[in-house]
């Protein structure tokens, strides 16, 4: 199996905005080159998650991790997210895709964030 992972992000107007996102991503693919890596946004930043899912398929990926980089599960992550996984599995019937919860809510990242607090 391919295997592709979409970082997902709401999106701004502020380019800047994009850098910790796309950080992420460069880092990813410095890790793991096998694996094809994408930043998506819900709103005003492109590519938007239709777009880049589009593009992993494209590239041969069957397989399709979308991360929500959000800190919690706002209606966002809880309701227009799912939404948007099940219309990209109903356009790729042969594509697997696992959505995961936001990172946000993984103790690991609450425990670094604690951490740097107290730095």
């Amino acid at each position: 199996m391919a295997r592709a992972v979409i970082l997902f992000g709401h999106g701004s107007r502020d380019p800047l905005w994009r850098l910790p996102m796309e950080t992420v991503a460069a880092r990813l693919r410095a890790q793991h080159p096998d694996v094809a890596v994408r930043c998506a946004y819900l709103e005003l930043d492109a590519p938007d998650l239709a777009t880049a899912a589009a593009e992993a398929v494209a590239a041969g990926a069957d397989r399709i991790t979308v991360v929500p980089m959000f800190l919690g599960t706002g209606r966002h992550a809880r309701e227009d997210l799912p939404l948007l996984v099940r219309q990209l599995e109903a356009a790729h019937p042969d594509v697997a895709f696992l959505l995961q919860k936001p990172v946000g809510e993984d103790g690991r990242v609450l425990d670094l964030i604690a951490k740097i607090a107290l730095e």
